[in-house]
């Protein structure tokens, strides 16, 4: 009788015993080794390590209202161990539109992949993005990649004054000549502004048994505002998932700021990514910047 008490009593630990307490592991030596680099606090489980990057530095507001950290503001990155014995790096880093470029450039230095930027909040205080990374590696390796890019966060370089001192715009005007040379194509001029778009037909994207073409959206383009001397771009690259990394490391060696990295579109074959970027400086060297993306492009036959 006892017995089967005894039993019945560690099923009933077993069954109800918090899931937590069930799954903890110990945590292996090598990430117990990339904790202590990172100087972060994490735990072992399912097979991998997750380690915090909160940030408690935000005083955050949403809608005015004061919004705590785990509310949304945890950052994290994840590693685990591949097929091959080496580890794969996830993670999700939060930043202020300050701190994006500086730590995406910081990431591609060093051979961390971006794979998303964007955000999760409207009327946020400060305007916080989600940065998704990932990367292939040996753990101490991915451990030291990531760690100039993380001692970036909290540091990125101070906000523009709230109100700035108005300054009187030049009259707009744009060598839309010089502009087609330098990018290799035709310019449509929309009131100030000039406008390049380039079509991807070389995907021959369908969906339902539709051909997706420029007009439906599978396009890259460049708007160019201003003058020769000081003008600003804004567009959208739409690449494979093989041209991410290139278009990327492009447009920051061009010093243009990335915005946003996501789909437009669902169920397409290929799959299709889209970044939008913007940047200031003279007309010619936004245009050198655009260029040097449109050329990532295509350079690959894999879908």
């Amino acid at each position: 009788m006892n017995k089967i008490c005894r039993c019945a009593t560690l099923f009933v630990l077993f069954v109800f015993l918090p899931g937590s307490l069930l799954r903890a592991q110990e945590i292996p030596a090598d990430y117990q080794d990339v904790l202590h680099y990172l100087g972060r606090s994490g735990d072992y489980k399912a097979g991998v390590l997750k380690a915090g990057i909160p940030r408690n530095d935000l005083h955050v507001k949403i809608a005015g209202r004061d919004t705590p950290t785990p509310f949304g503001f945890g950052g994290w990155i994840g590693l685990t161990k591949s097929a091959d014995g080496m580890d794969v790096l996830m993670g999700d880093l939060v930043l202020t539109q300050e701190e994006v470029n500086p730590v995406l450039s910081t990431l591609l230095d060093h051979g961390i992949e971006a794979s998303a930027l964007h955000n999760h909040f409207f009327w946020d205080e400060p305007r916080i993005f989600y940065l998704h990374v990932h990367a292939h590696g040996k753990a101490m390796d991915l451990a030291q990649n990531l760690k100039p890019a993380l001692d970036l966060i909290g540091h990125a370089p101070s906000a523009p004054p709230a109100n700035p001192a108005p300054v009187p715009l030049p009259p707009l005007s744009l060598d839309a000549a010089a502009l087609s040379k330098l990018i290799g194509y035709p310019c449509e001029t929309l009131g100030p502004v000039k406008k390049f778009t380039v079509g991807r037909d070389d995907l021959h994207l369908t969906e339902m048994g539709a051909v997706i073409n420029a007009r439906m959206g599978l396009n890259s383009w460049a708007a160019f505002a201003g003058t020769d001397a000081d003008a600003q771009i804004a567009g959208d690259i739409a690449m494979r998932e093989s041209e991410v990394l290139p278009v990327l490391k492009a447009l920051r060696a061009h010093n243009l700021n990335i915005v946003a990295i996501h789909q437009h579109m669902l169920n397409t074959q290929p799959a299709v990514i889209f970044l939008h970027y913007w940047g200031r400086g003279s007309a010619a060297q936004l245009a050198q910047g655009f260029r040097a993306a449109l050329d990532q492009l295509g350079k690959s036959s894999a879908p």
